[in-house]
């Protein structure tokens, strides 16, 4: 059985870690299909499956998902190593309904592991890309197992009862939050389920293990055995009796236990091999310290994980270090051995890696466990998220990635992540590269950076521009409660000029230093010695004392007026060591620690170190801007966290059907994709009612004047606009191909003459159009990244958009808070607001532009750009003058879909 197009498989994770590959069943699975149905199920078991006892059903299921291809059917099946663990498939009942019937077996020995829910979902998936709108089942009353299948699988489930069967119906719902989230936790249990035997392994093989000394290997092996590694360690290598003492084995089989962790440090060309016989051994997890893979090797390590169910960190790891009691395991040729903590810390390069944990070491910030995930062919970022938000020890996340496999994916687990820790990332890889070639206004503006950035602030992580900028962040989020999401910030120094620069610094970051209220400055004049000046900042001058310091920063945090204290100070002739005095009164009075403090001290060595206090530790910061960006990033958190959680946009009266009909004649006509004519255009955008203004298309100059007229008669401004058309074209103002202000039928006519001559045969036509009303002018656009998904964007437009660069970008789907929010981003938010003397524009018709191109890009990502620019926003509508949109063929991706990762470079059909 199969259909048009089959998808390629994929590797998944069951509930217990397991990894299967799911895959459409072909005609040479025939034997592996009768085998799962009349071996590996029960009597009860194909009773259950088949209603009723059949001595020949298993033949028959074999024939029907293994015959002559079909294009009403589809089958998949979940593949352990070579054997079919479990098969789910259905066939259209009703193809104007959208209904199918469903069908679904496993294997005794792999029931209550998730592999039919598992199933469910890929089949869900491929339905729905098919167009079904809903699956049926009939089902014996007391097959509990297929009922719980159902139950939990996340989507509406409606039974009807029937003389000890049960019809069972569940909808199809494309954008059912209920059932993503339900996907979400399966994915997150079997994911920590998975890496349990890499992250908290009761054994450790290290493989090749070398007798000389200073070896990567050898180098592990002693660190691992030094260490305190609680479990059993042992080196396997078959040309040495003994590595540093420890008695080596031959080989992995050999060893006296199956290691749940292996460690390869075997030249590249034997990863191979040593990845396959891990596998054949059992080992549940590899470390791949290994580089320099060539693509074949490279297959031969990730099929050998996939077939023998190992997770995979590397290859061109550093390894890995975990410092939890219960199991201290320092398996990487780094530096030390981490401070222990509760910072989850995961790295692409090596390099900085090390340079990172001992940042962190210094500031006194420990470690809960450190990945080096290297060349990043299986473990990712996002896993780690999810085993750190689940190991009950870890409660800040520190990454450092230079790519992201799923961004999607990525950006929904973090989302969920951060609201239970900070997740601190370095926004690698920022590029203006992304700029070069791009065609339409709305695809110049989506730079690299700024689809990170959107992605940063959709999923609340804190996203530093260096290292040196997370650690500095991290030193105040992991000492310092947050501040309210006001962010006021109170400055107090003991020299005016340190306050000044600190008070600067604070504007930059876009923190905010309000006035004092009069009582409190009154009472810190009381406090503070003659001189002291109490504006914000506070200059407590040279001849403080520490309790006076002191007092003054207890009645700054006990009132309301400031969230967070900036207290920076420096030697002077009244005070020459602060460190024993003024320093006293920040280290006797950390008790209080209700108000977030930033220490700002100008002679330190180091950019950032900490202070000891009562109750814990101080950041203590060599420049004042340090220490500003990293209270900004803290009052970020607060706002994020704050924030209630958004619901995907409701578009109503979309008509996705006949919008895909429209992409896919062009298509047709097209195969290689590029501009829609006008026509389409306005068609297209119809279909998510997205305001275009009226517009006539008009082959010839006669047509053009007979256009204008009619617009005239029909009530519009008598002036109209006309513009020239050829496929391919983008930007028409700039190539000259836009007459405005034509009131008579000559000047209609003279402007079509001066097109025909400037443009030639390549003119199609021309689009001829009323004269909009004046209002602001605005950039309404989508971009599909091909890694990181669909980006919305919005900005001040017309033809000097690039000069303006006033936009807001967020990925798709948007979000309700999402609308107002872009919006507000924008420098000229007041004026659309209307606080600058004119009326506030037509809000409500901006957000549903925004909501429609964000429904828009999930119905088609063959949408590749869609520029509308200029949008006319006026306090009575808004109406897009102009559009554009780009077509190519692509493929529907769910980023939501259970599957690990592919390596980049592979073919997805290898993963």
């Amino acid at each position: 059985m199969s259909t048009v197009r089959r998808p390629p498989g994929s590797a998944a994770l069951l509930s217990d870690g397991t990894t299967v590959t799911i895959r459409p069943i072909a005609p040479a699975d025939r034997r592996a299909v009768l085998a799962l149905h009349a071996e590996r199920m029960s009597d009860e078991s194909r009773r259950l499956r088949f209603l009723g006892a059949s001595r020949r059903a298993a033949g028959l299921t074999a024939d029907r998902l293994c015959g002559p291809a079909r294009e009403d059917g589809f089958a998949l099946g979940a593949w352990a190593a070579d054997d079919l663990v479990g098969e789910a498939d259905y066939e259209v009942l009703d193809a104007a309904a959208g209904t199918a019937e469903l069908a679904l077996a496993v294997a005794d020995a792999w029931q209550h592991r998730g592999v039919g829910t598992l199933l469910l979902e890929h089949l869900v998936h491929a339905a729905r890309e098919h167009g079904l709108a809903a699956f049926e089942a009939d089902t014996l009353a007391g097959n509990r197992a297929v009922h719980r299948v159902f139950t939990d699988l996340g989507l509406p489930v409606h039974r009807r009862y029937e003389q000890g069967e049960v019809h069972v119906r569940v909808p199809l719902a494309e954008s059912d939050e209920h059932y993503r989230r339900a996907v979400d936790e399966r994915g997150r249990a079997a994911d920590v389920a998975s890496l349990a035997a890499l992250l908290h392994p009761a054994s450790v093989a290290v493989v090749g293990a070398s007798r000389r000394p200073g070896s990567v290997g050898q180098s592990v092996l002693r660190k691992i055995r030094d260490g305190g590694f609680t479990g059993r360690v042992w080196a396997v290598n078959p040309h040495a009796p003994q590595v540093a003492g420890e008695p080596a084995h031959p080989a992995v089989a050999a060893l006296p236990t199956v290691p749940d962790l292996a460690v390869l440090a075997v030249p590249a060309a034997a990863v191979p091999t040593a990845a396959e016989e891990c596998g054949r051994a059992g080992v549940r997890a590899l470390v791949v310290l290994t580089s320099g893979l060539d693509a074949q090797q490279a297959r031969q390590l990730t099929d050998s994980c996939r077939r023998h169910s190992m997770r995979l960190v590397g290859p061109n790891s550093l390894g890995i270090a975990v410092t939890d009691p219960r199991v201290r395991l320092d398996a990487e040729f780094g530096g030390a051995f981490p401070l222990p903590g509760t910072a989850g810390v995961a790295v692409q390069s090596g390099g900085v890696g090390i340079a990172l944990l001992e940042r962190l070491a210094w500031l006194g910030i420990g470690v809960s466990s450190f990945v080096s995930l290297g060349d990043k062919y299986d473990v990712s970022g996002n896993d780690l998220l999810q085993w750190w938000e689940s190991d009950g020890h870890t409660d800040l996340a520190l990454l450092h990635l230079e790519s992201f496999g799923n961004p999607r994916a990525f950006a929904r687990t973090a989302r969920r992540v951060t609201r239970s820790l900070p997740v601190l990332t370095v926004d690698a890889g920022r590029s203006a590269a992304g700029r070069r070639g791009a065609a339409s206004h709305t695809a110049a503006a989506a730079t690299p950076t700024v689809t990170r950035e959107a992605l940063f602030r959709q999923a609340g992580i804190t996203a530093a521009r260096s290292v040196a900028e997370l650690v500095e962040t991290a030193a105040l989020l992991h000492t310092q409660p947050l501040p309210a999401a006001r962010g006021a910030v109170a400055v107090v120094s003991n020299a005016g000029g340190i306050g000044i620069l600190a008070a600067d610094a604070c504007a930059d970051a876009g923190l905010a230093l309000p006035d004092l209220p009069a009582d409190l400055s009154a009472r810190l004049l009381d406090l503070l010695p003659a001189g002291a000046s109490a504006a914000n900042p506070v200059d407590t001058t040279a001849a403080v004392r520490p309790d006076q310091l002191r007092d003054c920063l207890e009645a700054l945090e006990q009132s309301d007026a400031v969230d967070a204290l900036m207290v920076c100070l420096v030697p002077t002739a009244l005070s020459a060591e602060p460190e024993g005095g003024l320093l006293r009164a920040l280290i006797d009075g950390g008790a209080r620690r209700r108000t977030p403090v930033a220490v700002v001290r100008l002679g330190q060595q180091v950019p950032v170190s900490r202070l000891h206090t009562a109750d814990g530790l101080l950041p203590a910061y060599a420049d004042p801007r340090s220490a500003a960006v990293a209270l900004a990033h803290a009052r970020e958190r607060s706002r994020w966290l704050a924030r209630p959680v958004g619901t995907e946009v409701d578009v109503p009266g979309c008509d996705p059907a006949a919008a895909r009909r429209i992409v896919a004649d062009h298509l047709a006509d097209h195969p290689a994709g590029g501009w829609l004519d006008p026509s389409s255009t306005a068609a297209l955008l119809a279909c998510y009612g997205l305001p275009l203004t009226t517009g006539v298309w008009a082959r010839d100059r006669q047509a053009a004047v007979v256009a204008a007229r009619a617009l005239r008669r029909d009530g519009h401004d008598r002036r109209a606009v006309l513009k020239a058309y050829w496929p391919d074209q983008v930007h028409k103002s700039a190539a000259g191909a836009v007459r405005t202000g034509l009131r008579t039928d000559r000047e209609v006519r003279d402007a079509y003459r001066e097109f025909t001559a400037a443009f030639g045969g390549r003119m199609a036509g021309a689009v001829v159009q009323p004269m909009a009303a004046p209002g602001v002018e605005l950039l309404v656009g989508l971009v599909q990244d091909r890694v990181f998904g669909p980006l919305v964007v919005l900005g001040l437009g017309g033809t000097a958009t690039e000069v303006l660069d006033d936009r807001a970008a967020r990925l798709a789907p948007l979000t309700d808070l999402d609308l107002p929010e872009m919006v507000a981003a924008l420098r000229a938010a007041e004026l659309l607001a209307g606080r600058l003397g004119s009326p506030p524009v037509d809000l409500p018709g901006l957000h549903r532009i925004l909501a429609g191109l964000s429904r828009m890009a999930g119905d088609l990502p063959q949408v590749v750009e869609a520029d509308l620019n200029p949008v006319i926003a006026r306090p009575d509508g808004v109406l897009c003058v102009d559009a554009r949109i780009r077509v190519e063929p692509r493929h529907p991706f769910d980023p939501y879909l259970r599957r690990l990762r592919r390596p980049q470079g592979l073919p997805e059909e290898e993963s």
